[in-house]
C-alpha cells in the first residue's frame, strides 16, 4: 500500500504557533535525518488521522510531499490526544534506498482454527508478540508478516527463528529467539489432547 503526505514548511514555532495551527486543522511535525538539517513542517489534520488509523501507515515507506518536493520517509513517532481524536504531533525520518532501514512490522496470524493443539485438544492461542523489528533496504519493507499457524501441537511454540520472511528482510533478535506464539491448553487439557490425538490415528487410513 502506498501512501502521500503534503506538507507545507513551518516558518513559525513555539507552543503558541503550535496551538494555532492545531485550531486551523493543521498538525506541527518535523521530519529529520540523513545529511540535510532538520525540518518542521505542518501537515492536515483530517489526512494525517486517517493515515495513523491504517496499520500499513505504521511499517511503509511514505511518500512526503513537502512544498511540491516529494522524499521517502518513515513514521518514527505520533503524539494523539489522551481521549479525544486529535494528533498533536509527527516525527518523520528520512531515508535512502541504498541503506537498510530499521522497521518495526505487525505480525498477522492465520490458520489458528486449523492447528491441532486448538482444533483437536482444545487449546487457545497466545499471541506473545504482535509486531517484530525487521532489517532491511526500503524496496523490501514488508506491510506484515504472516505466521501460520496450521501445525501448531498443543503446548508447543512458534519461534522468531522460525518465521517465514520475505526475501531480503531479517529479524533483529538482539541474539534472544523470542517466543513469538503459542497454544495453552485449558485446565484438564492433557487427557483432551491425548484423546484427539487417538481419535486422529484412529481415523487416519491405513497405509
Amino acid at each position: 500500500m502506498k501512501f502521500e503526505l503534503n506538507a507545507q514548511v513551518r516558518t513559525v514555532r513555539g507552543s503558541g504557533a503550535s496551538r494555532r495551527l492545531r485550531r486551523a486543522e493543521k498538525v506541527p511535525a518535523v521530519v529529520y535525518g540523513g545529511s540535510a538539517p532538520a525540518v518542521a513542517i505542518e501537515l492536515d489534520h483530517n489526512q494525517i488521522l486517517l493515515a495513523l488509523r491504517k496499520e500499513a501507515f505504521h511499517s511503509s515507506v511514505l511518500t512526503l510531499v513537502i512544498d511540491g518536493v516529494a522524499e521517502p520517509v518513515l513514521l518514527r513517532d505520533s503524539q494523539v490526544h489522551a481521549y479525544k481524536p486529535r494528533v498533536l504531533h509527527v516525527d518523520f525520518l528520512r531515508i535512502d534506498a541504498t541503506h537498510e532501514i530499521h522497521q518495526k512490522v505487525p505480525l498477522h496470524f492465520v490458520n489458528a482454527d486449523q492447528a491441532p493443539g486448538v482444533k483437536l485438544a482444545g487449546g487457545s492461542v497466545s499471541h506473545v508478540l504482535s509486531e517484530v523489528e525487521v532489517v532491511c533496504l526500503p524496496k523490501d519493507l514488508p506491510e506484515f508478516i504472516e505466521v501460520d499457524l496450521k501445525d501448531l501441537a498443543a503446548g508447543h511454540s512458534i519461534h522468531v527463528s522460525q518465521l517465514v520472511l520475505p526475501a531480503g528482510v531479517r529479524v533483529l533478535t538482539h541474539g534472544d529467539d523470542g517466543v513469538v506464539a503459542l497454544i495453552q491448553l485449558k485446565k484438564g487439557g492433557a487427557a483432551a489432547a491425548e484423546e484427539g490425538e487417538a481419535a486422529g490415528e484412529q481415523a487416519a487410513p491405513a497405509a
